[in-house]
Parts: C-alpha cells; sequence; structure tokens
C-alpha cells in the first residue's frame, strides 16, 4: 500500500462527484447520474490499480554520475529508464538530489512505451566541497487515466565526492600551454631565465635585466648585448592559503578560499608542466596542510587530496606562524603565491612586517581580492543624498584596497589585485611574468 498514491485528477473527480450530490438535494434526479459516475470512477480506479501493479518490475533505472565532481562547474547527470513491459505509462520521475544543492521539487514528466529506453540529462553545480549523496531515482507510473499512481525506486543510493575544479583547471592547462593563445586573459610570454648556460646574445632593450649584460661582447659591438639564458627549472612554487575568517566571504555561490582552492590546483598543474616544483602550505591559528614542494608524478594528486578536505576557520591568521613555516620548512629560495584578504589598512599593517620578513628570504606574490558587490554598488547612479553617501562610503573602501596594493610594492612586495572570477586567470599570468623576468 506505501506504493500507491493518489493524483491530482483523482480529487478532481471526487470533488465534482462530491459537488454533484449535493446538487442532488435540489435536483433529485441528478442522485442517479452522480451515483453512474461514481461507479464508473471506482471502476477506472480498479482497472488502473490493476494494470500498473501488475508487473512485479515494470522499469529499471539507473544514474550515471562522474566518479569525481567538480566544484563550482557544471557536472553532467545522466538518468537511464528502461521499461519491461509491453505496456505504455505515463512516468513521473523525482530524483533525490544531495541536500548541499538545495533543491528539493527536481523532476519531470514523460511517457515510456513498451519495452523502450528513455535518457534524460541535467546538470549540477555544487558549490561546496565535501561528499554529495543521491538518494533513489522515484518513478510514478500511471496510465492514461492517471488516477492511480504506482512508486517505484530505482537507481540505488550513492556518494559521491566533490573536488576542487578539475574541469578549470584542464581548461587552464589547455589555455596556457596553446601553441598560439587565442583566449582573452592568457599571455604568452617567452620565459626566459638565469642559469649558467645561455641560449644566445642578443641586442639590449628597455626592460631586459640589466645584470644579462654581456660585457665584452657589447665592446666588440660598441653597443649593449644581453646574455638571452635558458629556462631555469625545478624552482619551488608554494601555494600558501590562509584559512581564517577573512576567506569566509561569499562571491557569486563560492567562498574567497574556494576560490584559492580552484587556482592552487589550477597553477599547480601548470607549474608541473613548466617542470617546476609545486607545493602547498594553509594556515590559520595554526598550520594546515604542508606538502613540500615536489616535481614526482603523485604530486598533483597529493595536492587535490589535501586541498579536498581544507576547512574554513572562524578565527585570526597567526602570521607569525606562517614566517616561521617558510624559514623553517621551506628549503632554499621560492615563489611564494599567498592566497588571504586584507578589509582594511588596520588589518595589513599589524602583520606587514612578517610579511616583509617573508619576502627577505623569498619571491612573496601576495593575492588581494575586489569586493565585486561594493565595486557595481559604486558604479550606480546615486537617487538620493543617502545613496551618494553609501557611494562615497563604497568607492573610499575601493580606494584603500588599492592603497594596500601600492603599499605593499613600495616594500617590493609583488601583488595580485583581482576579482575573484579571474583568480586563476591572473595568477596563472603573475607566475609565468615572474618567471620570464628571471625573478623566481
Amino acid at each position: 500500500m506505501k506504493a500507491i498514491y493518489l493524483s491530482n485528477r483523482f480529487f478532481l473527480a471526487v470533488g465534482m462527484l462530491s459537488a454533484l450530490f449535493a446538487l442532488s438535494f435540489a435536483l433529485p434526479y441528478i442522485f442517479w447520474v452522480a451515483v453512474g459516475i461514481s461507479v464508473l470512477v471506482l471502476g477506472e480506479l480498479v482497472a488502473e490499480i490493476y494494470f500498473v501493479f501488475r508487473q512485479k518490475n515494470p522499469l529499471d533505472g539507473h544514474r550515471k554520475v562522474p566518479n569525481v565532481l567538480s566544484l563550482s562547474d557544471p557536472n553532467p547527470i545522466r538518468l537511464t529508464i528502461h521499461n519491461n513491459t509491453n505496456q505504455s505509462f505515463r512516468i513521473q520521475v523525482i530524483d533525490e538530489l544531495p541536500p548541499q544543492l538545495e533543491v528539493r521539487d527536481f523532476g519531470f514528466d514523460t511517457r515510456i512505451h513498451g519495452q523502450e529506453n528513455i535518457e534524460h540529462r541535467y546538470s549540477i553545480h555544487p558549490m561546496t566541497r565535501g561528499k554529495y549523496h543521491f538518494g533513489y531515482m522515484n518513478c510514478f507510473i500511471s496510465t492514461l487515466l492517471h488516477l492511480v499512481q504506482r512508486k517505484i525506486q530505482v537507481a540505488q543510493p550513492q556518494t559521491v565526492p566533490v573536488y576542487p575544479s578539475i574541469i578549470q583547471m584542464k581548461e587552464m592547462e589547455l589555455k596556457t600551454l596553446a601553441s598560439i593563445a587565442i583566449t582573452p586573459g592568457i599571455k604568452k610570454l617567452r620565459r626566459l631565465g638565469h642559469s649558467y648556460e645561455f641560449e644566445q646574445i642578443k641586442h639590449y632593450q628597455r626592460g631586459d635585466d640589466i645584470r644579462s649584460i654581456n660585457w665584452k661582447a657589447s665592446s666588440r659591438r660598441n653597443e649593449l648585448m644581453i646574455n638571452q639564458y635558458d629556462d631555469e627549472r625545478s624552482q619551488q612554487i608554494y601555494c600558501i592559503i590562509d584559512k581564517s575568517r577573512v576567506m569566509r566571504m561569499p562571491f557569486a555561490g563560492l567562498t574567497l578560499m574556494d576560490y584559492a582552492i580552484n587556482t592552487s590546483l589550477a597553477l599547480s598543474n601548470i607549474i608541473l608542466k613548466k617542470h617546476d616544483k609545486p607545493g602547498l602550505i594553509t594556515f590559520s591559528d595554526k598550520l594546515g596542510s604542508l606538502i613540500p614542494a615536489a616535481q614526482h608524478n603523485r604530486q598533483l594528486q597529493k595536492i587535490l587530496n589535501a586541498l579536498y578536505g581544507e576547512k574554513e576557520r572562524a578565527v585570526e591568521a597567526n602570521y607569525e606562524l606562517l614566517h616561521y613555516a617558510t624559514r623553517k620548512l621551506i628549503n632554499g629560495r621560492s615563489m611564494i603565491l599567498l592566497f588571504t584578504n586584507f578589509e582594511s589598512n588596520f588589518a595589513l599593517d599589524r602583520v606587514l612586517p612578517t610579511l616583509r620578513k617573508v619576502n627577505k628570504n623569498h619571491l612573496l606574490v601576495v593575492v588581494l581580492f575586489i569586493n565585486t558587490e561594493i565595486e557595481a554598488f559604486a558604479k550606480q547612479t546615486p537617487k538620493t543624498t543617502e545613496d551618494l553617501y553609501r557611494q562615497t562610503t563604497a568607492e573610499k573602501f575601493l580606494y584603500e584596497k588599492k592603497r594596500m596594493t601600492h603599499r605593499l610594492r613600495q616594500y617590493g612586495i609583488q601583488t595580485i589585485f583581482t576579482r575573484p572570477e579571474d583568480l586563476s586567470i591572473n595568477s596563472i599570468n603573475k607566475y609565468l611574468e615572474l618567471k620570464a623576468k628571471g625573478m623566481i
């Protein structure tokens, strides 16, 4: 009996019959009409119950889900249903989606003929990492009368992990490593190193590193010549992610930490393709993941697994601990991309001495985020005096953010000032730029 469900059409029929019986008190001849219709509806109900329940397993079905889902990307899901009988059914399908998606009414209606296979495709956009549990696929079948439905559960429950954006990682790899970059945002730069072997001697141009001037060749040619060195490989590149509360701010459904995690994965993949060594450190009030920079085949998988399990912490970040980690746990000079966020110059003042210490031993790149919501509000046309006051406050906030980047650059600290959605492209461009300039 748990599998029997009365449809809206059944209750509509009952309501109409009730109205006829009520009307028969005033018009007695309608009573027998109502009785006849009631018998007809009851007969149709019994017949439909017989047709939908006479087969033990009228339907089979399964759900095709990727083994791993990608954070913030469209992930394709395919539902397949097979009719094991020779009878046609009306079918209402309700798929039990993971609670994290907050979708409670996902379903579709269709018809399925005898011995027919039907497919339905849709996509989901997971916005948090973790395990996503899919429940049953519930099929409610009925005949053309559609007075009663039989519930059939197919496609067994399954749990699938949502990892940092693997799709974005592959897209960034294709865009960056293409022989001709046709995608806006990705810069193609010639990578010039500073190893002991140089590739060729060329004319000096403004912007070239003066340390590369070949004085002997310059004296012979009576003009400045520089050594163009081969690309230096096996350099250490660390992504360091701040897990404190400043990274919990959401933009377009993702927190700043999730943007940093997606970017760290994509950048680590590019670093490996460029024959450098990616590493990972996370911290808040205590150290989290620590993956030393390496270039072996399993390095990317180790970074992916570590990023998958990271969680934000509602605490202040300990930057002295960060300094300790970069001084004691990182061997040799490395490039460090620090994914963090400062909302005021007072917050920057507290940690600036520590950042300067880190920059003495390494090439530090600090990532700061543009608050896109405040930026959009600042561009609106004010309509009232109150709107003007709020817009002025928003513009001041954006100015303070830009001022932070200038202050960091004054102390020789590289910066990336970016919108959250552009973080991956801008971080990869910065890595390629610094590598091309031989600053790593």
